[in-house]
């Protein structure tokens, strides 16, 4: 492991999704510890999606901004919203030079799938109606996500294609949960690393999903024809179960002729770039924010 990131891994807290409400106040409190980072220069506007219901949103717009990424949190679907998401949200629009919108989708249990995913759907497709309204070209936006918001955002990229849907131009994955068999090596061997461990996904997938069946839109991994999709840039970590089917889909979107930029990152682990003062986390935030400004330039 990482130098840098080994000598965080003790203070770490545990994940422990058996009482969500719980984990969310712990959650949330260790973001706001957290210093808040540099907004200068940066518009940053809550908005209200009209939708079924209604979806919260934050808008991060850096000065001469190009292209906007729907950005969804991560969480197991079960913890995160516009707050604690705001050290991963405004570091991506700064490096990125695109507008980011944020996204308080709604949670598991209490919403289980798709209510996530038609929260993050309805944002997309408010985002490409109001492209004027927000700056950018209604042919550049992206979708992102880390973790479960990386499975959002792949599932939103699958159902737009199939929908004939908004336009999206390109897709980031950081770290997805994309699968829910837990059949790679990655998935059945990772018992006792940072954050995210094999009962940890099986946990979070129970939330999600309750007794319903995963589909290609709960498991993008699922999906039998992956042509047709936004070029995608895609990062793992190497300590970390959903490692081996986020390297799978890279490779099946390629071999289905979709353009991908593919990155495992070594001796990091699941959610470490939350660590933003090593500097292994400091690359793969700038290298975020590259791949968006590069698929986002006029």
């Amino acid at each position: 492991m990482d130098p840098e990131l080994e000598a965080f891994v003790p203070l770490l807290p545990h994940t422990d999704l058996t009482d969500p409400v719980a984990y969310r106040k712990m959650y949330a409190e260790l973001v706001a510890s957290k210093p808040v980072p540099d907004m200068t220069g940066m518009e940053i506007e809550d908005r209200t999606v009209p939708a079924d219901p209604d979806v919260r949103v934050r808008v991060y717009r850096p000065h001469q901004a190009q292209g906007a990424v729907v950005w969804l949190h991560g969480g197991a679907w079960t913890v995160g919203d516009l707050d604690t998401e705001h050290l991963w949200a405004a570091p991506i629009a700064e490096l990125s030079g695109a507008v980011v919108i944020t996204v308080d989708y709604r949670l598991s249990p209490e919403h289980r799938f798709p209510a996530a995913l038609d929260d993050a759907y309805a944002v997309v497709s408010w985002a490409h109606e109001h492209a004027a309204e927000l700056g950018v070209d209604p042919a550049r936006i992206a979708v992102g996500g880390h973790s479960a918001g990386g499975n959002l955002a792949a599932a939103v990229a699958l159902r737009a294609r199939d929908e004939q849907g908004p336009p999206i131009c390109f897709q980031v994955l950081n770290e997805a949960i994309l699968d829910d068999r837990q059949q790679t090596w990655s998935a059945r061997n990772f018992t006792d690393t940072p954050w995210n461990t094999r009962a940890v996904r099986a946990a979070a997938l129970e939330h999600y999903l309750g007794d319903q069946p995963a589909t290609a839109y709960a498991a993008p991994a699922r999906a039998e024809d992956l042509s047709g999709l936004p070029s995608a840039y895609i990062a793992c970590a190497e300590f970390d179960p959903n490692r081996d089917e986020d390297i799978d889909y890279a490779l099946r979107l390629l071999q289905a002729g979709v353009s991908v930029e593919l990155h495992q990152w070594p001796g990091t682990f699941h959610g470490s770039l939350a660590i933003q003062s090593a500097a292994i986390s400091q690359r793969q935030l700038a290298d975020i924010g590259a791949a968006l400004r590069r698929a986002l330039a006029a």
